[in-house]
């Protein structure tokens, strides 16, 4: 078990004072068996008017509006949590999906929806990968999601990438470089191009040595993926550190696609060379209390 404090700012400087239309905000973890939130303390300067509402995923967004004009917004979000994810996680898996293929019920069918279905174009390529990974006519379904993952890191280096946007999961194999949101969306598309119902995760990554991938520090924000496997629910993978679970990871928010979990999003009206820069400072550490 470890108790952690999550400290996220982001700040934005213009050289001109702007108008700032709503910015939503999705810096609330995830509660669930393995993440128990403890504290949560959210500061926005300009003084600001916030409120809280659930996405069709059950996310928690807050959104923010102004009312005064402003050369500088700073978000800072503090956060304690109780993280007691394994590290080694056994998943109980139904019988019916022990092997690949198997077929999700219909009511799985139903509910998983879009997640099943790819997001972006495919000529073939990507399937073609996916289907490299299928040993047979009867594959264990948990050593193939494992492998797709690590056949990710495999063949794509990672390169942190500061500017927005993500590479489509033809771009990522062609370039064969990625940030971490460009892992997580190649192997989610690759598990969908195989009937799998996959979802992306936006949150933080708990790094106190140094070791993992993704995070110079002792914590940065992290994009993964999780498969839904019937019996074990949704199984967390992150192709970027080849790693299966969720022992260092902690889930601020989930969708179909990357676009739909950032964790600052917003607008400003103003002269288009107002905007001076921006930069984010995020630390995931031990609690002293």
């Amino acid at each position: 078990m470890s108790i952690l404090i999550v400290q996220h700012r982001t700040s934005y400087l213009y050289s001109q004072p702007v108008s700032l239309g709503p910015h939503r905000l999705m810096l609330r973890p995830r509660e669930g068996p393995d993440l128990r939130l403890l504290s949560l303390d959210l500061n926005v300067t300009p003084s600001a008017a916030v409120t809280w509402a659930q996405d069709v995923f059950g996310n928690s967004v807050a959104t923010v509006r102004f009312e005064v004009m402003t050369d500088k917004l700073v978000i800072n979000s503090r956060v304690g949590l109780e993280l007691t994810a394994p590290a080694w996680p056994i998943f109980d898996i139904a019988a019916s999906a022990i092997s690949y293929p198997f077929r999700y019920s219909d009511d799985e069918w139903a509910d998983l929806g879009m997640l099943v279905v790819p997001q972006y174009q495919d000529d073939g390529r990507l399937r073609e990968w996916a289907q490299g990974f299928v040993l047979g006519h009867s594959t264990d379904t948990l050593s193939l999601l494992k492998d797709l993952s690590a056949g990710v890191s495999s063949a794509i280096r990672y390169q942190s990438r500061e500017e927005e946007g993500t590479q489509s999961p033809l771009q990522t194999l062609d370039r064969g470089w990625g940030s971490c949101r460009d892992f997580a969306v190649l192997f989610a598309e690759a598990a969908r191009s195989l009937g799998f119902g996959a979802r992306i995760v936006s949150g933080y990554l708990y790094n106190p040595h140094s070791e993992a991938v993704g995070s110079s520090g002792s914590g940065s924000t992290h994009a993964w993926s999780e498969v839904y496997v019937p019996g074990a629910g949704w199984i967390t993978f992150d192709p970027t550190n080849r790693s299966v679970g969720g022992s260092n990871l902690i889930p601020v928010a989930v969708a179909r696609g990357i676009n739909q979990v950032v964790p600052v999003s917003g607008s400003f009206n103003g002269m288009t060379q107002a905007f001076a820069g921006m930069s984010i400072e995020v630390s995931v550490t031990p609690s002293i209390a």
